[in-house]
């Protein structure tokens, strides 16, 4: 299970997780970026209550950085250490910009 808090305030987007990022809630993290993400110049994604993130979460991450090259930035806050251990493991430190 996921739970998605969602705060756009003009081009800023704060999204925070909370639960499980994996193959099952993967495309509904999707979705709730999508809807909001087309004018947005500042991502910032909380994952202080992610408790596990799977290839598919990580897709989901990539994907979400590939658009904000394009119009702002991705910043991922508040990692517990075993996420910030499965970001090293995957490369994923060197992609994304973790606070």
């Amino acid at each position: 299970m996921l739970n998605i808090s969602k705060n756009l305030s003009d081009t800023k987007l704060s999204v925070a997780l909370e639960g499980r990022l994996d193959t099952t809630t993967a495309p509904e993290f999707e979705d709730a970026l999508n809807e909001n993400i087309a004018n947005v110049t500042e991502l910032i994604i909380d994952l202080e209550k992610l408790e596990y993130i799977s290839s598919a979460g990580l897709r989901v991450l990539l994907s979400a950085q590939k658009t904000m090259n394009k119009q702002g930035s991705l910043v991922i806050r508040n990692s517990s250490d075993e996420i910030k251990e499965i970001f090293d493991v995957t490369g994923f430190s060197d992609i994304l910009t973790i606070e």
